[in-house]
């Protein structure tokens, strides 16, 4: 039995009632909250037809708006990830699509995954905050709120990543 469908099912509720639950009420300084729910689109597998990832990122980001009441902001700045994940895939760890069905995130060096998971984590903060603040005069507050949050995410992934991950 493929036990893949029950394991993005659980990632995909569990991500989302600890994002819900604990992280958005969590704001460093003031104004830095972790949005680590975005590592669902990490994890997912990766297949030639992007239509599931591109829907499941949609309602994940779309159940994180109703329940933050945030007006669709997290689910186009996640879906937007989702979309542009493949040509960070392909520019990053230079892989085509035979190689889709044997990759593994794990497996890859850490320096590629970083890479990855920065670019994928600073875009989806800037267009969230840049929609939160909706105005350039706001610029610099843009720019450290994406920075600060985006350290912090990716602080927390790498830390539950290497608290989780299993020895092989």
């Amino acid at each position: 039995m493929n036990r893949k469908p029950f394991y993005l099912l659980s990632l995909f509720i569990g991500l989302l009632l600890l994002q819900v639950l604990v992280f958005n009420n969590i704001q460093f300084l003031g104004y830095i909250n972790p949005y680590i729910y975005i590592v669902f689109v990490f994890v997912f597998p990766y297949k030639t037809n992007r239509f599931p990832l591109l829907t499941t990122a949609f309602l994940l980001g779309l159940f994180i708006d109703l329940f933050s009441d945030s007006g669709g902001i997290h689910a186009f700045s996640t879906t937007l990830i989702a979309y542009l994940r493949i040509y960070f895939f392909r520019g990053i760890f230079q892989k085509t699509e035979v190689d889709y069905e044997f990759f593994k995130l794990n497996r890859e060096t850490f320096g590629k995954i970083f890479n990855f998971t920065v670019i994928l984590t600073l875009i989806h903060h800037f267009i969230l905050f840049s929609l939160i603040n909706f105005s350039l005069s706001n610029f610099f507050y843009i720019i450290t709120n994406t920075i600060s949050s985006s350290i912090f995410t990716l602080v927390l992934y790498f830390l539950g990543n290497f608290i989780f991950s299993r020895k092989q």
